[in-house]
Formats: C-alpha cells, sequence, structure tokens
C-alpha cells in the first residue's frame, strides 16, 4: 500500500461539548494519510487513476469549518468517510488536533487518531 499525507491541516471549527466552544469555536488541525495503490496513475502519468490532495485538503478543511460536533471523534469519523469517498482510496488514517481544548493544566495538544478502510 502506497500513502499520500496531508499534514497539519487548519481551519477553523466551533466543535466542543462545552458551550463556550461551540461559540466561540477555535483552530483545529488534521493529518491526513490516504492508503492507495499508486501504480496505475505512475504508469500512465494520469492524475485520474490516483486521488487528488488538493481535493481532499479542501474536503477535509470544510468538514473543520462546516456543522459542528460535541466529540472531535466524530469529526475524525466523517473526515474518513469523505476521504473513503475517493475510489482510489483503499485506506485512511485520520488525526485530529485539538490544540485549544479546555484543560486546565499545561498540555500541548489533545489528539485522536482512527484508521479505518474498505471492508
Amino acid at each position: 500500500m502506497d500513502h499520500i499525507t496531508l499534514r497539519g491541516l487548519r481551519a477553523r471549527g466551533f466543535h466542543g461539548a462545552l458551550p463556550e466552544e461551540r461559540s466561540l469555536g477555535q483552530t483545529f488541525v488534521v493529518d491526513v494519510r490516504l492508503g492507495l495503490d499508486t501504480r496505475p496513475a505512475a504508469a500512465g502519468d494520469d492524475l485520474g487513476r490516483t486521488v487528488h490532495y488538493g481535493v481532499v485538503a479542501e474536503e477535509v478543511t470544510a468538514l473543520v469549518s462546516g456543522e459542528p460536533f460535541a466529540l472531535i471523534e466524530t469529526l475524525a469519523e466523517r473526515i474518513a468517510d469523505q476521504c473513503l469517498s475517493h475510489e482510489a482510496v483503499r485506506e485512511v488514517e485520520v488525526t485530529v488536533h485539538k490544540p485549544g481544548a479546555p484543560i486546565t493544566v499545561p498540555f500541548d495538544d489533545v489528539t485522536i487518531t482512527i484508521l479505518r478502510s474498505r471492508p
């Protein structure tokens, strides 16, 4: 399995369980690792036989800035579903970073990482 990775996609979202998270929003960061076979695209130098990572980046950031969810787990799942909607993508690993999480002690980041694949 080959991989195309997008790291550090940023968008403002309103995800969280607390009312202030839903009203004020914060920046979320997303990493996406797409698993696919790139040989057909490489053999023909054909974008149509791979996944257009620019399109994926736009879709991911639209999900982050779109409908709010109480849990970043739900956001990660929606991102994975969207990535798997691309025919060439066989599996996806999604990490959602929430560096502005409402935690009362010093911390660097909170993340959720999920791995999903086609049946």
